[in-house]
């Protein structure tokens, strides 16, 4: 079975358009959702981002296609070279545009911030109960830690209640927790 090159470049050409859609709808989500759909987060804790060179990914992948394809149909149609020529250069165009897109999210990775939270910097500090606290039991205490507004778990230390919403002092930290007593 011989396939003309009028096959070879419908190939190249749907090749090429499918993973343009593909590759646009994921960056669209990216750039709208404000995450990659590969990355996987835990809002309620610290998210510690590893920005790794992640060469393999699918959107280097789609990349690839997207250059490879468009390559290799421009390569029949518009400069009409051989076999050897157009897939020589389709290959070479989409690792081109694999390393560009990999390079890309590399350093989008790296731009994202990671607040380590130093909770002992809370000792004495003041803030606001989040949740309702019974006397010697545990919850919610809204504080500034390391100039950033944080909810975080905090135990009562006193045997009166604290209500939601009233102002607290850090007595203490231990074992990542804040003690608090009423302001």
């Amino acid at each position: 079975m011989i396939i003309d090159m009028q096959q070879i470049c419908q190939i190249y050409y749907y090749l090429a358009v499918f993973s343009t859609i593909i590759f646009a709808i994921k960056l669209a989500i990216f750039t709208f959702a404000g995450a990659d759909t590969e990355v996987v987060a835990d809002f309620n804790t610290e998210i510690d981002t590893d920005i790794s060179f992640n060469f393999f990914s699918i959107q280097s992948i789609l990349a690839f296609f997207m250059g490879f394809g468009w390559m290799g149909y421009a390569g029949i149609r518009q400069f009409g070279m051989n076999n050897a020529q157009h897939i020589t250069v389709a290959i070479l165009v989409g690792l081109l545009f694999m390393f560009i897109t990999s390079g890309l999210f590399f350093w989008v990775k790296k731009l994202e911030k990671t607040v380590k939270k130093d909770k002992a910097s809370a000792t004495g500090k003041l803030g606001k109960a989040y949740t309702n606290f019974a006397p010697k039991a545990s919850g919610q205490v809204e504080i500034d830690i390391n100039g950033q507004l944080c909810v975080v778990e905090a135990i009562n230390s006193t045997e009166e209640e604290i209500k939601a919403f009233e102002n607290i002092k850090v007595e203490k930290v231990e074992d990542d927790k804040l003690y608090i007593v009423k302001a």
